[in-house]
This record gives C-alpha cells, structure tokens and sequence, in this order.
C-alpha cells in the first residue's frame, strides 16, 4: 500500500531532512525511513528505486545501511555486489565505505583486509582524489576537506585494525607505524602500543602510552583516550616487575610474589600482609 505524503508534511520534511523533493520511490522509501520511522516499508521503496532508475546511487548505499540497522548485513552486502554497476563512478567509493561497516558486521576480516588494500591503491594510484590534494567528505550531514594525508592514515589504522581481529599483531605494528608516519593521532598510538604489549615489548608500548598521556598526539585530552592509557597501563603493569627489580642479576621470585610485589608498587594501592613479613627484605632491595 502506498502512503501519500501529504503538502504539508512533504514540506517539512524536505526543509528538516533535506530530501529532494517529488513523489518518486526514492523520496518515499527516505519519507519511510525517516518520517515514519518504518524501515522495512523503506527498504521496499528502496528496491522500488532502484528498480525505476530513481536516484541509484542513493537508493542502493541508504537501503544497504538501512539493513545493516536490522540485521540483515548479508543481504545488504548482496545488494551491492548485484546493483553497483547500476551506480555512477562517483558513487563507488561511499559504496566500498558501506561494505567494510557490513564487512566489519559480518565479521569478513579477510574481505575487510582486500578492501582496505584495494582502497590504498585506489589512494597511491590518484584515483579517489582525482589528482587533487583535497577531497570533500560528509559526516553526520555536515560537509568537511579531507587531505590525502589524512585519508591514507585512516584506512591504514582500519587496515591494523582488521590484522589485531585477526591477532597479527605483527602485521598490525607495521601498519601503525607507517600510518603515524604520515597522520599521527593518540587512537593510532595507543593500538601500536596494544600490539606491542601483545608482542612482550614492553618498554617500548610503555614509551608511547607515556607520550599519549603527557599530550604528544593528537586527541590525547580526550576522555576515552586517557581511560584507554590507563587501561593499557594497567595491562603493562600486570606482566612487567616493578623497575626496581628489573635489573637486578639472579634474582629468581615466582609468578605469585612478583605479583604482590606489582600490587605493592602501585600508588594508592593496599599493602599486602605479606609485607608486613618481609620488610628487611624490600628494605634490602631499596639499597
């Protein structure tokens, strides 16, 4: 059954949601989806676009998210597979976009990984950004420049994302470094510094937590990225001795009292009885 979409309402509707206006399947299945709050009447509105020849490019990306939302990602990444040749050039690259989000979904690292490498050589070939420096983005309805730079390090931390799914962090290392070499941001940081503590490279994950707290990155003031340090700190802190006890030759504790140890050297943290019993000893240990 068709809904009709009333003067008023298609008014109000193009001026709040910005849908171009006219009464084709497009502009319905965007009335549903929005308006009405019935993703599944739009998504038959959708089908119905894109079947007409009504504004494809948009048809196709919106009824792809649009299922993703309601658990149907598989069928969404279909969708495209079959349809994208219907779409302009233009419109391929925000189609890629959307199949690494239902990549990621579905849980296809592997197709995640072709994708992302796809997308650097599309980058290093000139193809996404035409020869030009800059390329306009959108995000949450708001228009923004977008540097080569910025773009490369971006899908190269998506790329060391997808290798850490996957648990090679030894990949995922490489991709981070080379991405802080060309954008550097305290998101990128703080994996390197995950992958590097997966590797029992301590003292150098350690160095760059150090650095991302004290402000070296950017977005480093962020409240989840302080939260984020602390956590990894903690982490480095449960597998390595204190550092007083690092460098000092034959001596051989068990697994449990270095842990009361790690317990002990914590600020703020509760002393241990067993403390109490070995006071000589840490007293020792401080000469």
């Amino acid at each position: 059954m068709e809904m009709k979409v009333g003067i008023t309402e298609k008014k109000l509707f193009h001026v709040f949601h910005k849908v171009p206006s006219g009464d084709g399947p497009y502009v319905q299945a965007k009335y549903a989806q929005v308006v009405m709050k019935d993703p599944e009447g739009s998504i038959i509105w959708f089908w119905k676009a894109i079947n007409t020849g009504d504004r494809v490019d948009s048809a196709l990306k919106d009824m792809a998210v649009v299922m993703k939302q309601l658990d149907r990602s598989e069928e969404a990444i279909e969708a495209i597979k079959s349809f994208r040749w219907l779409c302009s050039k233009q419109a391929q690259e925000s189609l890629d976009n959307v199949l690494l989000d239902l990549f990621k979904k579905c849980g296809k690292v592997d197709k995640q990984i072709a994708l992302l490498k796809q997308k650097l050589r599309q980058i290093y070939e000139g193809k996404l950004f035409n020869g030009r420096p800059t390329k306009t983005a959108r995000s949450h309805g708001k228009k923004f420049q977008v540097t080569i730079s910025q773009e490369t390090a971006r899908v190269l931390g998506n790329l060391g994302w997808a290798y850490m799914q996957k648990g090679n962090h030894m990949a995922a290392e490489v991709v981070y470094k080379k991405a802080q070499m060309i954008y550097a941001d305290s998101n990128k940081a703080c994996n390197l510094a995950h992958c590097l503590i997966k590797q029992a490279r301590y003292d150098e994950a350690r160095y760059i937590l150090e650095d991302v707290w004290s402000g070296k990155y950017l977005g480093s003031d962020d409240t989840r990225t302080k939260n984020r340090v602390e956590e990894l700190l903690l982490e480095l802190d449960s597998k390595q001795p204190p550092h007083f006890l690092q460098n000092i030759p034959g001596l051989n504790l068990d697994d449990d009292f270095v842990n009361e140890l790690n317990e002990w050297a914590r600020p703020k943290s509760r002393r241990l009885p067993i403390f109490e019993e070995i006071s000589t000893f840490r007293d020792q240990l401080a000469c």
